[in-house]
């Protein structure tokens, strides 16, 4: 690639003390961007305006991990499991995603972002998979990030299957929410041992692909991880030429 695609990364909220708060996202993700040959831009929860400012200036983007997704954005309570919830985020990345599908510019949704995706799509959640669907093996490991935690079985007739050339992967695991119910054009294409979505793609769309685990925290020294960022970031680099208009090479 002659360019180098830009891709936005969305971002969490975190608190460290009375005077300092703003927007995280771990660095594995600009990390991992990078290693696969794409321009990562950090983006924190803002207004529609601005959100259709990312959209334009970003060829690809990553949906993060990070906070617990609002039930009401579901329809249901909150359960009492329910970690911490930041409507600013929830509003901003369901506005994000709708764009990201109706007009199919390649994203990775990525632990809550595949959630996000999910629950856009018209599909519901497990809120505490411990207390909610008590068959599940344990899904949040104490390890580092880095180190895989369980298998997961990946469907034939998939992208993840085109790229991973595999139909089980050792991944991490680092959530206690889930797909419950799955969204209306949403595929489900890996599940863990205990059935728990791992998964999904979205039909007819170039890209649009989201995962429970985090691949950003393997991509470093696994090439099976390297070589999703690498097609992601292909497709993003087919999408469009943001660098051009930055003149990033």
């Amino acid at each position: 690639m002659d360019k180098k695609p830009v891709i936005g990364i969305t971002c969490a909220y975190t608190k460290q003390s009375l005077n300092s708060e703003g927007v995280y996202v771990h660095h594995d993700y600009h990390r991992a961007v990078i290693q696969a040959g794409g321009i990562p831009l950090l983006l924190p929860a803002a207004d529609q305006p601005t959100l259709n400012a990312y959209f334009e200036l970003c060829d690809g983007f990553i949906l993060s991990g990070g906070e617990d997704i609002d039930p009401a954005f579901f329809g249901e309570a909150r359960h009492p499991k329910l970690g911490f919830v930041y409507h600013d985020r929830d509003a901003a990345e369901f506005y994000l995603t709708q764009l990201l599908l109706e007009r199919k510019k390649p994203f990775l949704a990525i632990c809550r972002g595949i959630q996000i995706l999910n629950v856009v799509c018209g599909g519901s959640l497990y809120q505490d998979i411990p207390s909610q669907l008590t068959t599940a093996h344990p899904h949040s490991q104490i390890t580092h990030r880095s180190n895989t935690f369980h298998p997961v079985m990946i469907t034939e007739n998939s992208k993840l299957y085109q790229i991973f050339q595999k139909t089980s992967l050792d991944v991490n695991s680092l959530h206690h929410q889930s797909i419950k119910a799955v969204g209306k054009d949403l595929e489900t294409v890996a599940v863990a041992a205990d059935g728990v979505i791992e998964a999904v793609e979205v039909q007819n769309h170039p890209f649009g692909i989201g995962v429970q685990w985090h691949p950003e925290s393997m991509a470093s020294k696994d090439v099976l991880t390297q070589q999703l960022f690498q097609s992601f970031i292909q497709a993003a680099y087919q999408n469009g030429f943001s660098a051009d208009r930055l003149h990033i090479s």
